[in-house]
């Protein structure tokens, strides 16, 4: 059954925080600008950051997987990334000087490609890899918080990637979560949420953020 989530200003990226702080722009997964993502950058924004939540499905939300799937396949990735690129222009432009990426599920998969263009100075993937085909380097420390059980597509495992981090010397972090699967972050569906593992991940990317944008 579609279940569609009504959301604030569909469409209009939601921005949190006092413009010209360091900017953190947050990018959803395959459901949509759900919540729980509002929750998640008002705490960030607590520790000094301006956040930025783009909407990549311009209006639309759901907590159903096959309406997720759908809108996943309709994605326009080009638009998805130009989207990233204008908060950032904005935020420079209100005198943000650092940027950080932060995506969860398809959402990190689009941050660690947006990575690759230099723009951020550091990048946090929630279950999320590159293959080798979609991979070049990223010249910014990565964090990756990875679930204990996830399926990958063939080419996608996170081992392979975090190989080819380590040898174009990326810095790069990784953690996983024991009892977790995808989607574990993810407060808006209770049938994945895991939120001890989730609480964790969190202040483990707050705190990466703020070696790399605020010290």
């Amino acid at each position: 059954m579609t279940e569609i989530v009504p959301i604030p200003s569909p469409g209009v990226a939601l921005e949190y925080g006092e413009p010209g702080n360091p900017i953190v722009v947050l990018i959803h997964d395959w459901f949509g600008r759900l919540p729980s993502l509002g929750f998640y950058a008002e705490a960030l924004v607590r520790h000094g950051f301006r956040v930025v939540v783009p909407d990549l499905y311009n209006g639309v939300a759901t907590t159903d997987e096959v309406t997720a799937q759908r809108l996943l396949d309709e994605l326009d990735v080009g638009f998805a990334l130009s989207l990233i690129d204008d908060a950032i222009e904005e935020g420079r432009a209100q005198g943000s000087d650092r940027v950080g990426v932060i995506g969860f599920a398809m959402g990190g998969w689009i941050a660690l490609l947006h990575a690759q263009a230099g723009s951020a100075d550091a990048v946090v993937a929630y279950y999320a890899s590159l293959e080798g085909k979609d991979h070049g380097v990223i010249p910014c420390p990565v964090q990756l918080h990875l679930a204990a059980n996830d399926d990958w597509a063939e080419g996608q495992d996170p081992d392979s990637f975090v190989d080819r981090l380590k040898e174009h010397g990326t810095p790069v972090s990784r953690y996983a979560y024991p009892g977790t699967r995808h989607g574990f972050a993810n407060a808006t569906i209770p049938r994945s949420l895991h939120a001890q593992s989730a609480s964790l991940a969190y202040a483990r990317a707050a705190r990466f953020l703020e070696l790399h944008l605020l010290e």
